[in-house]
């Protein structure tokens, strides 16, 4: 078990090392001048020289990775070039957004997911299977940034029920987190579907039955807990692009979160923001696949005997 979680996190500081790196190369490469962003076009020669050197921007690219990685050995993200402030207050004010959404559209996600992934595994090539498989087609194709406008105009413009955007409470939060959670659940309900076919044949599944075990219990106990390995895999994958940040999400619904930060980041040309949310959304999403291969062995014993 340790030399498991050893190896995964020297797998997790190498990610991590070349993600830093190849963010701080692409953001480099983006068109556009972070000092005219601040300034403007009408500021002076003299004034934007002043700015660039007093952000280390006339220095040769290799000197400013040399202090990026001082920095970020020193677990420092640098300070925003745009309002001054620590990259790491900037991003704290905003990671409880994120969460908050990312919780609200999982909890959706399940509640939806379970139900049509069991009725439609129960009644195998019947109507009930039939129109839960349409439903989670439906929902799989239609992109975020189509079902997020129509639910804006369906219930926040034409119905009135709820705000369009921002965050102002609990009532904001439920748009964005059905877009989300409706269109991860149809992604689990066809995965839980096809796990649950693959155990509700096995012999110890049968040899229950036989036993005169009721189908509640036998669901419970036999069925699902065998039956939730492909969808704890996929739900770790869902969990770590939620957590990363929704990006068109909350863009559409102005949810000021991780994601929100960093396309206002980008159009800034502010470097050290954009690397330090970069950075965020690829650690939370190698973590939450750390934290996922460690409860398979939870679990599963046999991923423990075999390890």
């Amino acid at each position: 078990m340790w030399g498991v979680l050893a190896s995964r996190i020297s797998r997790f500081l190498l990610v991590t090392f070349g993600v830093s790196t190849l963010v701080f190369f692409l953001i480099h490469l983006v068109p556009g001048d972070p000092v005219e962003v601040m300034l403007g076009e009408s500021a002076s020669v003299t004034d934007r020289e002043a700015m660039r050197v007093s952000l280390n921007l006339h220095l040769p690219i290799w000197q400013q990775l040399a202090l990026y990685y001082q920095h970020l050995f020193q677990l420092d993200l640098g300070t925003s070039l745009h309002s001054s402030q620590p990259v790491v207050t900037i991003i704290m004010s905003r990671l409880g957004a994120t969460i908050e959404l990312a919780i609200a559209a999982l909890i959706i996600a399940i509640l939806l997911a379970i139900p049509l992934g069991t009725i439609a595994a129960k009644r195998h090539r019947q109507w009930p299977d039939y129109l839960s498989s349409s439903i989670a087609l439906f929902g799989i194709s239609v992109p975020n940034f189509v079902a997020g406008p129509v639910l804006i105009l369906l219930f926040a413009i034409y119905l009135g029920w709820l705000p369009v955007s921002g965050r102002a409470g609990v009532a904001s939060m439920v748009l964005p987190a059905l877009t989300l959670g409706t269109a991860m659940a149809a992604i689990l309900s066809r995965m839980l579907r096809s796990s649950l076919l693959d155990v509700m044949h096995t012999p110890y599944v049968l040899s229950a039955r036989a036993r005169g075990l009721s189908e509640t219990r036998i669901l419970f106990k036999h069925i699902y807990p065998n039956a939730m390995l492909p969808v704890i895999t996929l739900l770790g994958l869902q969990l770590g692009g939620l957590l990363a940040g929704a990006i068109i999400t909350e863009t559409i619904f102005s949810w000021p979160g991780i994601g929100l930060l960093t396309i206002e980041a980008i159009q800034k040309r502010d470097y050290p923001l954009v690397q330090g949310c970069v950075i965020l959304i690829s650690v939370s999403y190698i973590l939450v696949n750390m934290c996922t291969d460690i409860l398979y062995r939870v679990i599963d014993p046999r991923i423990r005997e075999a390890t």
